[in-house]
């Protein structure tokens, strides 16, 4: 039986996650002590108190390492999802040449980050 249809089952499954997930959310800053002090409002570090100003340390010599997985990550994802449905009589020539085209545009990316991965020593 078909109540709301596909569209309407997933914004059902959206308000839902919705309904459950705000009395988590207000009910502790309702019922919850309130307390501040500068002790607790202040800038925490590995127990001891900073000193200066903040600075973001980002490592960069791994940037490219983080293009290759987010390549090889979508590109599992997409050829897992069409092996399993690939049906070589179904669908036809149609369906190689779009899987082809698809690591054709990925193998860019790709091809970057290699080269990046190559050059770390410049950042």
């Amino acid at each position: 039986m078909v109540l709301f249809g596909d569209v309407g089952s997933i914004f059902m499954m959206g308000l839902i996650g919705v309904i459950f997930t705000l009395p988590v959310v207000i009910v502790p800053k309702l019922l919850g002590p309130n307390k501040p002090n500068p002790i607790k409002n202040s800038p925490f570090e590995c127990g001891q108190v900073p000193v200066g100003t903040g600075k973001m340390h980002y490592m960069m010599q791994y940037y490219a390492y983080l293009l290759m997985f987010i390549v090889f990550d979508v590109m599992g994802m997409f050829l897992y999802a069409w092996a399993a449905a690939y049906k070589p009589f179904q669908l036809g020539i149609s369906s190689g040449v779009a899987i082809s085209l698809f690591i054709a545009v990925l193998l860019v990316p790709m091809s970057i980050a290699l080269y990046l991965a190559g050059r770390r020593e410049l950042w």
